[in-house]
């Protein structure tokens, strides 16, 4: 008989969501620092308008900078932790949103030259704690 399976290993404190202050205004989004990851990598928030999964303009700069760290970095990874409101959709629709989102940033970090293996996706639907419901939030990691 074979012994039974070792239990998950807990996730690293890297792999926790980054929480991030809402913004007290309506001003037109743009893309805002998120707090130091607890592993010291830097941390960037992209808010996205609600129901929408397409990268917003003003997210270009920003994800230029972090393709140029990486491109200088070839040890650096990013991580990319996805929400969505559910609002008056289901929360595998909030997920599957979410995971969009994830994947337009990842494209665009891949047309910058930054390969697919560097990164890790989270789609983590509305389960933001804090924050806007509404966003991507980056971590670089050095490995």
């Amino acid at each position: 008989m074979s012994a039974p399976a070792p239990p998950p290993a807990s996730p690293s404190k890297a792999a926790e969501p980054i929480k991030r202050v809402a913004a007290a205004s309506p001003a037109p989004k743009a893309v805002a620092p998120a707090p130091k990851a607890s592993n010291g990598g830097a941390a960037l928030s992209i808010p996205f308008d609600t129901d929408t999964k397409s990268l917003p303009a003003s997210a270009s700069g920003a994800l230029d900078d972090v393709a140029k760290k990486m491109n200088a970095d070839k040890s650096m990874r990013v991580q990319l932790l996805a929400f969505a409101s559910a609002g008056e959709r289901s929360e595998a629709k909030a997920r599957r949103l979410s995971l969009s989102r994830a994947l337009e940033v990842r494209s665009y970090l891949i047309s910058k030259g930054i390969a697919s293996t560097r990164m890790d996706v989270r789609a983590l639907g509305n389960q933001s704690s804090s924050g806007s419901p509404d966003r991507v939030d980056m971590t670089l990691v050095n490995r």
